[in-house]
């Protein structure tokens, strides 16, 4: 009989690949084991084990797996029912998946061995120099690498050199796996087991009274093994007897010193004992009992809890019950910076159950991640992530909590999978059999709508902890105080007062720009010509601190010249505001304050944010500059002014979101002031003071805005009311985007009649030299969501087959908000 394994392999393909096992390969395969497989004419990939089965492929031949990677699983079934719903849903492949979902330490990867050939003797003089080259380093070297003939010739394309050596029949080359991870080891030393015994210790010590340094290396490592014979690292050795490496390595080789490693974990929770937990106000325990009521008639729960009031603590209560059960808890998060604090709060009360998961972390700190939470270890009770930790491999979830669930940080744009962490997460709990908290000060539209709907369960607070009272919001006419000559700079009268007064009171103020940079247009008064960017549509961002002019959409950067590329003229003129020009205003008007900037050029390192956040808590930072990274649910004690700089470019933005986004945009950043004593105080400057959104923030008022938004969403059949999938089409000749989106739109019009909105150029038409073009499907409640996605598959592959259109890139985003 005939063995087989489906695998999925980390390329975009439709299918899985069949390849043929051994019998003794099949008793030991598991679903959800890693295999090296050949694929194509050379390639090696890590493969995934998805299926086992007897059923030879029809349209080729199997070919053999190459060799078994893991002892043991390292996906569970659960986490295969997930990536398939993702594929499903979200409309991509497995391969993509397995890309997303596993740490790419885990993604073996095959790398190009150049190898002298053995059997045949060649004469030397026929090869041209950059091939002797190479086979010179053979004769030295067993065998080089693609990068190590690149080096040795310093040119990029090697591949021809190598080809004409093959014909040559000089070198043979083959493909060689290699493992990413490696565990990370720590050195340690014992006394060698020879001098156990009281004699030979005291024999030992009299022979080293000629090297007092070395005699006091082992006294010292006496001292530190006393007691409770705990291991001593090298490191530590030396630091406590002031000696240097090379003298325990001349113990070492003595063969006084024995030296060991132990394998340890990358990041460690070095705190001391755990906290108890706070106890909770009354409104935190009704919220609280509320949940766990709802709870049993609903499997997702929306906490609608104002800013500051105590959110956090409620979530440690139900972690603390979930994980008494023996269960795991995900918490998931918007934004890194935010893990920063929240990683300190929870180990204070969990220690070391709690791993945390996010992109800045390195590739082998994120496997050792993944291996506690496979292994279900004390170490990942409670893992706290940025949106793709819900692919972490747990096997016994309880909880699952969501906070900030409105932030539009959980939905991945690109690559595929375009997936919603927040949707994706309520998925994930169903196959678990969890509960799925989803808590946020100004709710999505979409949750809040499922909460009225009853199909998820509301808990409400409605109270600051310890009755605080809600920021008093003032809205700043800054267009009467442009006639009225009261604006210095980007600042009007009203903000500088009120930063004077807080800043004399001691208290810390935080002003917000949703914008990087000094300005997003450089203008020659001259001519009104504007540096553009060269692969996009749109204008450069001038960053004064490193004086370049900066593309934010492709990377293009460019030295900011001090006269006009156009007419030579020197009258340059900044339009608009950033974060930067905000910081440098702030330095003039308060030069005697400390001003420091939060945005994603002063976040760029691993502990970026860190640094920030744990000065702004220290108070050595009196006035903090910022972009949205201040509103995603921090917790600041000694805030009590937050400024608004300019209110109106987020109302103004071109998207059906805009006046959603902007309430919650700017409820949030007000949520930052008087979290502790006494009542904060928000400024928001604008040109248009009577804006509805801006009057419902400026009451707190979330019903208000949700029944006028939903109303709109109603009129114009938008999500939630209707579904939507948009349609990207993208090619750097704009004729061809333009006929293969106007065929699209026509084919999908056939099929779905008034529903297609397109094709339609966006707001920025060409990005890193693209064109783009976006077509909108709506889906209404009735409509079939399932036949709908396989209408677009067929019109997507009848697209591809047409010889014109293939170089077209078509990206399928479903729920694209």
């Amino acid at each position: 009989m005939n063995f087989f394994i489906d695998v999925i392999i980390p390329v975009p393909l439709k299918k899985l690949f069949t390849y043929s096992i051994t019998a003794s390969e099949f008793d030991f395969l598991k679903v959800g084991m890693r295999v090296a497989v050949p694929f194509g004419k050379s390639k090696i990939y890590t493969g995934i084990v998805y299926r086992i089965h007897n059923e030879a492929p029809l349209a080729y031949e199997a070919k053999d797996i190459q060799q078994i990677l893991d002892e043991t699983p390292i996906i569970h079934e659960k986490q295969l029912k997930l990536w398939q719903w993702v594929a499903k849903y979200y409309m991509c492949t497995m391969g993509d998946m397995m890309r997303a979902a596993l740490p790419s330490a885990f993604i073996l990867e095959s790398e190009t061995v150049v190898i002298k050939n053995k059997i045949k003797t060649i004469d030397e003089s026929i090869l041209k120099d950059d091939e002797f080259l190479v086979y010179e380093a053979l004769n030295h070297q067993s065998s080089l690498k693609i990068h190590d003939i690149s080096n040795i010739l310093d040119k990029k394309n090697v591949l021809p050199v190598i080809k004409r050596l093959i014909e040559k029949e000089a070198v043979v080359v083959e493909e060689e796996v290699y493992e990413k991870y490696k565990p990370k080891l720590v050195r340690y030393v014992k006394l060698h087991t020879n001098f156990s015994s009281e004699v030979t210790l005291q024999k030992l010590l009299e022979d080293l009274g000629r090297a007092p340094k070395q005699r006091q290396v082992v006294m010292t490592l006496f001292m530190l093994s006393a007691g409770d014979k705990k291991p001593v690292k090298v490191s530590d050795l030396s630091v406590e007897s002031g000696a240097s490496s090379s003298i325990i390595k001349s113990l070492i080789d003595k063969g006084i010193l024995e030296e060991y490693h132990i394998q340890t974990d990358r990041v460690q929770y070095s705190g001391e004992d755990n906290e108890a937990t706070k106890a909770l106000n009354s409104y935190q325990e009704t919220a609280l009992s509320e949940i766990k009521m709802t709870f049993e008639t609903h499997h997702v729960t929306l906490l609608h809890g104002v800013t500051s009031s105590g959110k956090t603590e409620v979530y440690v209560k139900l972690i603390k019950t979930i994980i008494d059960q023996g269960k795991q808890v995900l918490y998931l998060l918007p934004e890194i910076a935010l893990t920063t604090q929240l990683v300190k709060r929870l180990e204070n009360y969990f220690g070391d159950q709690v791993a945390v998961f996010h992109s800045k972390y390195s590739s082998h700190e994120r496997v050792e991640v993944w291996n506690h939470v496979l292994h279900n270890s004390e170490k990942a009770k409670i893992v706290l992530g940025a949106r793709s930790s819900i692919f972490l491999p747990f096997n016994n979830l309880g909880l699952i909590i969501v906070d900030e669930e409105h932030e539009q940080s959980f939905k991945q744009f690109d690559p595929a999978p375009r997936y919603h962490a927040r949707d994706t997460s309520v998925v994930l709990a169903s196959i678990h059999g969890a509960k799925t908290l989803l808590g946020s000060a100004t709710p999505s539209l979409e949750s809040y709508f499922n909460a009225k709907q009853n199909k998820y369960g509301l808990v409400e607070i409605t109270k600051r902890y310890n009755n605080i009272m809600m920021p008093d919001i003032e809205l700043v006419d800054i267009k009467e105080r442009f006639k009225k000559k009261l604006m210095r700079g980007h600042f009007s009268d009203r903000l500088i007062e009120e930063i004077t007064e807080t800043l004399n009171e001691k208290h810390q103020i935080i002003l917000f720009q949703n914008r990087r940079g000094f300005s997003p247009i450089v203008e020659c008064k001259t001519c009104g010509h504007s540096p553009q960017c060269p692969n996009c549509d749109v204008s450069l961002t001038y960053h004064q601190y490193r004086k370049q002019l900066r593309c934010h959409y492709c990377g293009y950067v460019e030295i900011m010249k001090r006269d006009c590329m156009a007419c030579g003229g020197q009258d340059l003129d900044n339009k608009g505001f950033g974060t930067e020009q905000i910081e440098e205003e702030v330095k003039i008007l308060f030069p005697d304050h400390k001003v420091a900037r939060m945005d994603l050029d002063t976040t760029r390192g691993k502990y970026g944010y860190e640094k920030i956040i744990t000065a702004l808590e220290q108070q050595e930072i009196d006035i903090l500059v910022g972009t949205q990274m201040l509103t995603k649910g921090l917790d600041f004690r000694n805030v009590k002014l937050v400024g608004i700089m300019n209110a109106d470019n987020m109302l103004n933005f071109p998207d059906f979101r805009a006046h959603e986004r902007s309430f919650q945009l700017m409820s949030q950043v007000s949520g930052r002031a008087g979290r502790t004593e006494e009542r904060g105080k928000v400024l928001i400057q604008t040109y248009n003071p009577h804006h509805n959104i801006l009057q419902q923030v400026s009451n707190n008022n979330y019903i208000d805005m949700f029944k006028e938004q939903i109303n709109d969403r109603y009129n114009y059949k938008y999500p939630p009311i209707y579904k939507q999938i948009k349609i990207t089409l993208k090619h750097k000749d704009y004729n061809r985007v333009e006929t293969a989106s106007i065929w699209y739109a026509k084919s999908l019009r056939r099929v779905f009649k008034d529903y297609v909105l397109g094709p339609e150029s966006p707001p920025i038409a060409r990005i890193r030299n693209q064109f783009h073009k976006n077509i909108l499907v709506k889906i209404p409640k009735q409509q079939s969501l399932g036949k709908t996605k396989e209408a677009i598959i067929r019109i997507n592959n009848s697209f591809l087959s047409v010889k014109d259109f293939r170089s077209v890139r078509v990206i399928l985003n479903v729920d694209n908000f």
